[in-house]
């Protein structure tokens, strides 16, 4: 998969008859989402509530989803988008100017370079790649390619959150050198697959496209696929990547110098190849300093919360509960509130739509030209690396030194020899 990207910027020109805002047609994007079964159906909800956006193509290997979705767009805006399943033919039409990628993770990063390599602008859901080597690829690519690339971390786009972080930066708890993030759930066991016939329903050579080809299992599709090493990324890449990027975005901090990472498969005896449990400490200059845990099956929740961020300063401290946050003094005692906005719970597969929409719509304002990008996707794969360092850290045992600089792994062969992945024949990505 070659990178020869054009420079110039794809047009943005009028729509075919599908759900859009008010808005001059020289002003549509045309958007194409690929995979809807869950996160993915949830975004087209968001992108039908930013001005302007006709989404023009669903791309899914799963039939039933692919219609399920086109038919859910027909009800809400009066004509239903094509669905095709193959990407690779997405990207060849006119009538698609961005791609939207929601797709497992090992798709991530080979479908946004394709995106790139065909002109057309992308939005990809954390984490932004598979490995780290995908990740410099990706960045090196978008650099050149002249196109907008925003990661789907889309905390960076919340009022609250944004204010909350902007607290932080003018110094209302002092000097910070700690964040502690975490996630909570009670996960169940996935048990142990069995090699059984692909449904009629699923084109499982695609499902699998650049990833070496395995047989199709009964506990893979659709969402169980997260905890296998294989496709995944594990819950510190799935839930951990927002965390992370908050923590680094306070703290104002870019790569780490040292990674360490302890966990393992604690509740259960099954398929699931990441910590269920997970602790993920990254140092960094300046004396600062990150932390990530993970009770992938235990929901008992740290500050009442199910995931959260707390930043630690020589005066106090701040918590961001979703999109709202706490201020407290160095005792403990809460200082300030300010709650969630009405409307900003979350479902179960993710921000509600209000909330996403926020960032949905400032990728469309950068692509006619306004704004700025709140996540531009070289902070997105800064992000993201984070999550990757604290798994190689897992799976080597090692303690991890990293140059500053670049994030990379210094002096560890077991370290480097994960930092990317072998891919069917054909779907190599490069720069």
């Amino acid at each position: 998969m070659g990178a020869g990207v054009a420079t110039t910027t794809s047009p943005v020109s009028a729509a075919p008859a599908v759900r859009m805002q008010a808005g001059a047609p020289s002003d549509r994007v045309r958007i194409a989402i690929m995979g809807v079964n869950s996160r993915g159906a949830q975004l087209a909800q968001a992108f039908l509530n930013s001005p302007g956006c006709a989404i023009t193509t669903i791309c899914d290997v799963d039939a039933r989803a692919g219609a399920k979705t086109a038919q859910a767009i027909a009800k809400a805006g009066g004509a239903a988008p094509q669905v095709i399943a193959d990407v690779r033919k997405v990207l060849t039409l006119p009538e698609v100017d961005a791609l939207v990628i929601s797709a497992p993770d090992h798709w991530h990063a080979p479908a946004a370079m394709l995106a790139l390599q065909a002109a057309k602008h992308v939005y990809v859901e954390k984490p932004c790649s598979h490995n780290p080597r995908e990740g410099e690829l990706l960045v090196q690519v978008a650099a050149r390619s002249g196109r907008v690339v925003q990661m789907g971390n889309q905390r960076r786009s919340w009022p609250n959150v944004q204010r909350a972080i902007a607290m932080v930066h003018e110094g209302h708890i002092g000097t910070v050198y700690a964040a502690r993030t975490w996630y909570a759930n009670s996960r169940a066991t996935i048990g142990k697959g069995k090699t059984v016939p692909v449904p009629e329903w699923l084109d499982f050579d695609l499902w699998q496209g650049p990833a070496p080809r395995r047989p199709y299992l009964d506990n893979l599709v659709h969402y169980e696929w997260h905890w296998r090493q294989h496709w995944g990324t594990g819950e510190a890449a799935n839930n951990g990547t927002h965390m992370f990027d908050l923590a680094r975005w306070g703290l104002r901090v870019e790569h780490p110098t040292r990674v360490t990472s302890s966990g393992g498969r604690y509740q259960f005896d099954d398929d699931w190849e990441f910590p269920d449990t997970q602790v993920i400490t990254l140092e960094y200059p300046g004396k600062k300093l990150i932390t990530w845990e993970s009770m992938s099956a235990n929901g008992f929740q740290p500050h009442g919360r199910g995931v959260g961020v707390t930043f630690h300063g020589d005066q106090g401290s701040l918590l961001i509960d979703g999109d709202g946050y706490t201020v407290y003094d160095l005792k403990g005692k809460m200082i300030d509130e300010v709650k969630p906005d009405a409307g900003s719970a979350v479902s179960q597969v993710g921000p509600a739509v209000r909330l996403d929409a926020l960032h949905t719509t400032n990728f469309l304002e950068v692509i006619r030209g306004k704004g700025t990008l709140t996540s531009p996707i070289d902070g997105g794969h800064t992000s993201t690396l984070m999550a990757h360092l604290g798994n190689i850290a897992w799976k080597t045992g090692h303690v991890l030194t990293c140059d500053p600089a670049t994030g990379r792994v210094q002096n560890d062969a077991d370290a480097t020899a994960l930092w990317s992945r072998t891919y069917e024949p054909g779907w190599e990505p490069s720069a």
